[in-house]
Parts: structure tokens; C-alpha cells; sequence
């Protein structure tokens, strides 16, 4: 069953969509089994393989993020393990896993140091995530301001 979020969910900040963003797949586990479910690992031993993560964090991981609508859990026809897959709100996630990527690429790399490379399916790299308005006029931390309600 899905969590569905509420005012009164204990929320960090309640009002704050970065907050509540952060609530739900905020820890460093969760982002790495999100990131390895869009580079397609789906049971278990492909997400454990992949981060290296212990057998019991995974566990826990995986059903907070089925709990919080992130991923679904389905049993295959054959009744083995169980796959995990990414919910449209897990896919929305996309841009965030990018806009990490980047900024991982840009600071927390030495100059030429290497690593791993995101590419399209025709091998093309991705263009840098720049926020633009509804105008298409690009901003930044010094040209945005949090307002009240939506």
C-alpha cells in the first residue's frame, strides 16, 4: 500500500517541497537504488550487486521506497524474486539523478579524475540542467525567491 502524504505526516518542513522531497528519498541509499533502477537493475541481487549495500539496509530501503510510492514491488508468472520497478513518481526523479550527477561531475572530482559518463541512447552526453522561467529565461540562486503558497 502506497503512503500517501498528509499536513500531519511529521514532516520535516511541511510547507517546503525540497524538505518533503528529502523526507522520502532523501538518504544516500535511496538515491543509489533509484539511480540503479533507472540504469535497469530490478531484483534484489542486481541492487545489492550494485551498491554493495548490506542485505538488511536493502530490505528496508526497498519497502520505505514501495511504501512512499517510489517503486512497485510484483512477484513474476515464474513466483521467483520478486522485481522492483520505478513508479512514475520514481521516474520523475529522472532530473533530480541528473542534476546530482552534474553537479557531482563539476565538484566532487579532481580535475581529470575519471568517472562514470551518463549518455543518451545514441551515446551523446547531456547537456548541463540550466532552471529556466516559464519564459525560457534562465535563473539561478541569485535570481529566485521562495514565495508562500502555491
Amino acid at each position: 500500500m502506497t503512503e500517501q502524504p498528509t499536513a500531519d505526516s511529521g514532516w520535516t518542513d511541511p510547507t517546503c517541497p525540497v524538505a518533503r522531497t528529502l523526507d522520502l528519498v532523501g538518504d544516500r541509499w535511496s538515491l543509489l537504488i533509484v539511480r540503479d533502477a533507472m540504469d535497469g537493475a530490478r531484483t534484489f541481487g542486481e541492487y545489492q550487486q550494485a551498491t554493495g549495500i548490506a542485505r538488511n539496509i536493502l530490505t528496508d530501503r526497498l519497502r520505505r521506497l514501495e511504501e512512499r510510492g517510489i517503486v512497485s514491488r510484483t512477484i513474476p508468472e515464474t513466483g521467483k524474486r520478486p522485481v522492483y520497478q520505478l513508479t512514475d513518481a520514481g521516474e520523475d526523479l529522472f532530473t533530480v539523478v541528473v542534476a546530482l550527477r552534474q553537479w557531482g561531475e563539476r565538484n566532487a572530482f579532481a580535475a581529470g579524475e575519471q568517472h562514470s559518463l551518463l549518455v543518451d541512447d545514441r551515446g551523446n552526453e547531456l547537456a548541463p540542467l540550466r532552471p529556466t522561467t516559464t519564459t525560457r529565461r534562465r535563473v539561478d540562486a541569485r535570481t529566485t525567491s521562495v514565495r508562500g503558497r502555491a
